[in-house]
């Protein structure tokens, strides 16, 4: 997948100006002045179709939001705040089309995405050359880590939730914790499914396991529409335990094969963050009998547990009523990084971000939870360590966080609920 992905990062200059503009673009006219080019523009590049939308539509709102909420204390060096949302489809091409129209056409300076790790290795080969800082509420391969490492980002690349290296790790010790002894892996067959199975396979033989399928691991084409194969392969020999690393609407599809075809039996499930939503279990379906198929799966997802969580649970509440999703406070503290760091700069570039990003994310300096706030300090010259709604969002040299995960399972009445948190345990 990432030679696929480098490629069409290669070949987007091919694609017309026009593609997606209609389908993709929803301007957010936060910043009433028009088309002021000097003011901070900023754009998003998330799933609100495709395979990851049950959960791109989760996070998605967090960024008006913020826009809304700096704008009304003064915006950013001077001026309101420009804000523009793209569609990426969770399509690998549709995000790289997407990324070219906000960095070439609108000129931001910034843009909170793309949550699939697919779709950020296309977009981030855009950002980089246009000097544009990505980043990702959600995208959390560890692929990312190997390239920062390399310079290839040159620093226009960040993130607010932890690499898979860490949600694996999580996993492993959970696996560890129930006494799975034998688990099985199948996975989508992209950047964020094979990268998070490499990590747990050798996560979980520290601990004393054995991944029965490690030399024939499945990983399933996120095209396909027919998944019998896979299911009989990653349910072979009965494991304790199968490790599901899946996106929702190809992996409901997966899993009923499965129950269909009466593998699952005295099998645990274990899923991971791609398909945490309110409907998954729904989309998995019920049996016969009326009961969830999916009830009693396990799995792990970054949590939130920031300083900054319960004013923002509470301006959610407020503006848009209920509680906000998975990777809701993830995308804010993104969005809240732009901002602050163009602030500290003084300048609405994406050189300028990236050249603060971690100034404002890390010590020393004083510790803020409001992004007015920090604004405002930053405006009198102090220097700040922004403590975000979802962690602390220290960010390391290759744009990095380190997280805690909340454990959850699904109720016999199809509904999800965190039971438990689990941490990383390197050792």
């Amino acid at each position: 997948m990432l030679k696929i992905n480098t490629a069409v990062g290669l070949s987007i200059a091919t694609l017309t100006t026009g593609f997606l503009l209609g389908a993709c673009e929803n301007a957010n006219n936060t910043n009433t002045t028009g088309e002021s080019s000097s003011g901070l523009k900023i754009g998003t590049l998330l799933p609100s179709t495709g395979d990851l939308a049950s959960v791109g539509q989760q996070m998605i709102g967090s960024i008006p939001l913020l826009v809304e909420t700096v704008n009304a204390c003064e915006g950013v060096n001077g001026q309101p705040v420009t804000l523009i949302e793209v569609d990426d489809q969770t399509d690998p091409r549709a995000g790289a089309a997407g990324m070219t129209k906000l960095a070439t056409l609108d000129r931001v300076a910034g843009v909170v995405g793309s949550f699939a790790s697919s779709v950020s290795t296309a977009a981030v080969s855009v950002a980089v050359p246009n000097q544009v800082m990505l980043v990702s509420p959600g995208s959390t391969s560890p692929v990312f880590t190997e390239k920062a490492q390399k310079g290839e980002f040159k620093g226009f690349w960040s993130r607010t939730a932890p690499p898979d290296t860490y949600q694996a790790l999580a996993l492993a010790e959970l696996a560890n914790q129930k006494g799975f002894r034998r688990v099985s892996t199948v996975v989508i067959n992209n950047d964020y499914g094979v990268g998070f199975e490499k990590a747990f396979v050798e996560a979980f033989e520290k601990l004393g396991g054995t991944v029965v399928n490690k030399n024939n691991p499945v990983r399933y084409d996120p095209k396909a529409q027919t998944f019998d194969t896979e299911a009989a392969a990653a349910f072979a020999g009965k494991p304790d335990a199968v490790v599901a690393v899946l996106y929702a609407e190809t992996g409901s599809l997966l899993l009923k094969t499965a129950y269909q075809q009466g593998l699952t039996d005295g099998v645990q499930i274990l899923l991971t963050d791609g398909v945490k939503s309110p409907t998954f279990p729904n989309q998995v379906g019920k049996g016969g009998d009326g009961k969830y198929l999916l009830a009693g799966a396990l799995g792990t997802v970054p949590g939130s547990d920031g300083q900054a969580l319960a004013a923002f649970n509470q301006l959610w509440q407020e503006k848009k009523g209920g509680s906000p999703g998975e990777y809701a406070p993830q995308a804010w503290d993104a969005a809240a990084l732009l901002v602050l760091s163009a602030q500290a700069a003084q300048e609405n570039t994406g050189v300028g971000i990236a050249q603060k990003i971690r100034d404002v994310a890390n010590a020393p300096g004083i510790e803020v939870t409001n992004v007015c706030e920090g604004l405002k300090l930053l405006r009198e010259g102090q220097d700040i360590n922004y403590q975000g709604a979802s962690g602390n969002v220290d960010i390391d040299a290759n744009g990095d966080v380190v997280g805690v995960y909340d454990v959850w399972t699904v109720e016999a009445d199809g509904k999800i609920n965190v039971i438990d948190k689990v941490s990383p345990n390197p050792q």
